[in-house]
């Protein structure tokens, strides 16, 4: 697998707290963050280390081979989050790679963040 895209930002709430949300994205209706659009699909989780590592597949119907980690360190009362996306050959291209890095940030560093109150 290649590493094609990464981001690192705090969120606000405990490291627990963040791993738990990205366990149950949909637990709590009023935090609803996971809005997944036209071609993509609810992930599955792959690998835990609770609750500092979490491996999901693919949320790209046309890339199943993608997987997105997310390493969770805690910083205090609040959280480090970085999230790397990985694929298989074929490497989609830049232009593809941004679309798909763009559409990870929505999701983590603003619909996620937004949950907590950022």
């Amino acid at each position: 697998m290649y590493q094609v895209a990464s981001r690192r930002r705090s969120q606000p709430p405990p490291a627990r707290f963040v791993f738990e949300v990205l366990v149950e994205p949909h637990r709590e209706p009023a935090r609803h963050w996971l809005d997944l659009m036209e071609g993509e699909t609810e992930p599955e989780i792959v690998r835990t280390v609770d609750p500092e590592l979490m491996i999901w597949s693919s949320i790209w119907r046309d890339r199943p081979d993608a997987i997105i980690r997310f390493d969770i360190e805690s910083i205090g009362n609040s959280t480090m989050l970085c999230w790397t996306l990985f694929v298989d050959d074929p490497i989609p291209s830049d232009s593809e790679v941004v679309l798909m890095r763009r559409r990870l940030n929505v999701l983590i560093n603003a619909n996620l963040r937004f949950t907590f109150g950022q």
